[in-house]
């Protein structure tokens, strides 16, 4: 009888072991294919990676640009600043000393953005050149050319320089400040002194004829729209007219 009881808990014993490991094998099983069906998420490890990559980007793909500086006190406008990068858009600051900064968004061509980069491209952009005359010359305004790309900087100041890559420079961007200002003036002008309109297309007009506009087409819009105006006088409509006719036909 003893024999026959120990018998029977053994069979009970190794069922049970039976019933036991069928149900973790199954529960492994189902592990697995839902462990296979989930999508692969991003390891703690590797997001700190790439966003360090993000973080240290190469200087090389950052956007150069290249600013010019004026300070030329008693003379107006005393503060010229002048930024642009290499798509063609950027800054100016046109002002007086005493004048609170206030850089304001414009664009120029890309035909003309690439020629100034190429002009500072032949200057070695800026870095260890000396354009400075090295005379006794009377203080013609202080002036800077700064080329930032990224972490590099390289900057030169002079007061006068012959050298011809860096006066055609110069003339590009002295030539800007003259063009934002008559078109500044000009549509103030237009707004609150109607009588004054004329004088200024006058000088806009002296400027064009000595080349001094970089980019007169760029004047096209405000001068089609004050020779539309009827309430301006109709010297400065006649005026705008001609001038807008001469830029289309050489621009």
């Amino acid at each position: 009888m003893p024999r026959l009881i120990i018998c029977c808990a053994q069979r009970h014993c190794a069922s049970v072991f039976a019933r036991t490991s069928l149900v973790l094998f199954l529960l492994a099983v189902f592990a697995v294919e839902l462990s296979a069906a989930m999508p692969a998420g991003p390891s703690r490890s590797a997001a700190p990676h790439r966003a360090l990559n993000a973080t240290n980007a190469p200087a090389e793909n950052a956007a150069a640009q290249i600013t010019f500086r004026k300070v030329f006190k008693t003379s107006y406008p005393e503060f010229v600043e002048i930024k642009i990068n290499q798509a063609g858009s950027g800054t100016y600051d046109i002002r007086q000393l005493d004048e609170d900064p206030n850089p304001q968004p414009f664009e120029v061509s890309p035909p003309l953005a690439q020629r100034i980069f190429a002009l500072a491209a032949k200057l070695n952009n800026f870095q260890n050149v000396d354009l400075e005359v090295h005379r006794r010359l009377a203080n013609l305004g202080a002036k800077t050319l700064l080329y930032e790309k990224g972490a590099e900087k390289h900057e030169t100041d002079f007061n006068y320089t012959l050298d011809d890559t860096a006066t055609q420079l110069v003339n590009i961007f002295e030539g800007l400040s003259r063009q934002t200002t008559d078109l500044s003036d000009l549509v103030r002008t237009m707004r609150y002194d109607h009588l004054g309109v004329n004088d200024v297309l006058l000088q806009i007009e002296r400027d064009y004829n000595n080349k001094l506009l970089p980019e007169p087409e760029r004047l096209l819009p405000t001068l089609d729209q004050l020779a539309a105006d009827d309430k301006l006088i109709d010297i400065a409509r006649a005026r705008a007219r001609s001038l807008a006719t001469r830029i289309r036909a050489t621009h």
